[in-house]
């Protein structure tokens, strides 16, 4: 289990620090224009999360993801403290990581984002995100496993453009971009909205899975 808190917690850090500090890269380089810092953004985060499920998903599945782990204990292939352990390692490990970012770009390293995301919308798009990315995990590594960490990929880099969310997807990547006031982040009072979007579609998605997987 240590294998794996550490698998999870380097995992969740590198890909914080991939999607902060591509943010802040393309916010810089970009000049203004939003459509070219997403799509720096979403291509930095795509490649990065690819690398990290082919190096790390033989060790601990590559989950990043509390909700992925959520579905795993459902499923039984995580018991109660596999599972603690997971959630503990994956927001330490995304903490750090926007942490990281920051010294990386020469930026304050305690932040607090004070950029405003709320409404249904965003919140039927975290919904929409999870549940296709619970999805897309279960069924590429139940059909193709050896492609799964490019599917996976694919998909996120795929949402960061279909949702108006830009596709957060993930409660310890909301919870750590909560830490960063730059392109990435989101304030405290969006937080819990998308979490319990995220949570739900998880759910549903372990729901349906359990039919067709």
């Amino acid at each position: 289990m240590k294998k794996r808190f550490v698998s999870e917690f380097l995992g969740t850090a590198f890909l914080l620090a991939i999607v902060v500090g591509s943010g802040i890269m393309g916010e810089r380089l970009s000049q203004g224009n939003e459509a070219i810092t997403l799509l720096v953004n979403s291509m930095a985060t795509g490649a990065g999360l690819f690398a990290m499920i082919q190096c790390l998903g033989h060790v601990s599945g590559a989950h990043f993801n509390p909700v992925v782990s959520l579905v795993d204990f459902f499923w039984g292939r995580l018991d109660k403290v596999g599972l603690s352990i997971y959630w503990l390692a994956q927001f330490l490990g995304a903490t750090l990581g926007v942490w990281s970012a920051h010294y990386m770009f020469y930026l304050p390293v305690l932040q607090i984002s004070n950029k405003y995301r709320s409404g249904s919308h965003l919140w039927f798009s975290e919904f929409v995100a999870t549940f296709g990315l619970i999805c897309t995990i279960a069924l590429s590594r139940k059909k193709n496993p050896e492609f799964a960490p490019f599917a996976i990929a694919a998909f996120i880099t795929s949402a960061y453009w279909f949702t108006s969310s830009t596709s957060f997807a993930n409660p310890a990547v909301t919870f750590a971009r909560m830490l960063t006031d730059t392109f990435c982040g989101i304030a405290p009072s969006g937080v819990a909205p998308f979490v319990i979007s995220q949570v739900l579609g998880a759910l549903l998605a372990s729901i349906v899975l359990k039919k067709v997987r």
